[in-house]
């Protein structure tokens, strides 16, 4: 995710309380619809398709912070 940022990404994990918990919240959503994808764990299209629109206002969330930061 914006590799463009890593460095940013990077420093920003360990100054950035917010930051820190909406990375790990994009990543815990990440890995919950993967495994709801590949049948690991239970969960409806639906289901799916809510968690997509969740993570994908929290990377926006993201890449808002790191626009003003940069």
């Amino acid at each position: 995710m914006f590799p463009e940022y890593r460095d940013l990404i990077t420093q920003l994990k360990t100054t950035d309380r917010h930051f820190l918990r909406l990375f790990d919240q994009h990543n815990e959503l990440d890995q919950k619809i993967k495994n709801m994808e590949a049948s690991i764990s239970p969960g409806t299209h639906d289901e799916i398709e809510t968690l997509k629109k969740e993570k994908l206002q929290i990377k926006d969330q993201l890449y808002t912070i790191l626009k003003k930061v940069a």
